[in-house]
């Protein structure tokens, strides 16, 4: 592992240990040439996976953009990170145990949508109305109804 301050690529290994989530491992990493201490995460990654964009282009998967786009959506609103990261693991799991190397981002988006409506209605909202292309407030409209229909259901008030 290079050393992030001073480059050298003879960084040792200190101490490691599951990270909290138990699905990566941290290290704590010394630099013998310059004495920087830093910590690296390793995580499993079962196969590589390229995201297909609608104009056919394809772009390596990142798992860090799928949690940005989780922290938008659900920016100042009651949701704990750890739901958030066990969403995007589960997400990241079914991606790649899918066998398919190729994703499309479509695929991608309804996955995030469907997490993000058991987490948080209004991230749900927020997320649907960029993935969907919102341009009318018809369009909120329509989503909060298939939210509140949800809810009757749910709670066997239909």
């Amino acid at each position: 592992m290079r050393c992030p301050f001073c480059g050298s690529d003879d960084t040792q290994v200190k101490d490691s240990r599951p990270a909290e989530d138990n699905t990566s491992i941290r290290r704590r990493r010394i630099c013998p040439d310059c004495g920087g201490r830093f910590t690296t995460f390793e995580r499993v990654q079962l196969r590589e996976l390229m995201v297909v964009k609608k104009t056919g282009r394809k772009v390596p998967f990142d798992r860090n953009k799928l949690v940005r786009s989780f922290q938008i959506a659900l920016r100042k609103r009651p949701v704990d990170n750890d739901r958030i990261e066990r969403a995007v693991s589960g997400i990241v799991r079914r991606l790649e145990s899918s066998g398919e190397t190729e994703i499309p981002s479509e695929e991608i988006g309804l996955q995030v949508l469907e997490a993000l409506k058991s987490l948080d209605d209004v991230g749900f909202v927020r997320y649907a109305s960029v993935y969907r292309d919102f341009s009318h407030a018809e369009d909120f409209e329509q989503v909060i109804a298939e939210i509140n229909a949800k809810i009757s259901r749910d709670s066997g008030m239909e």
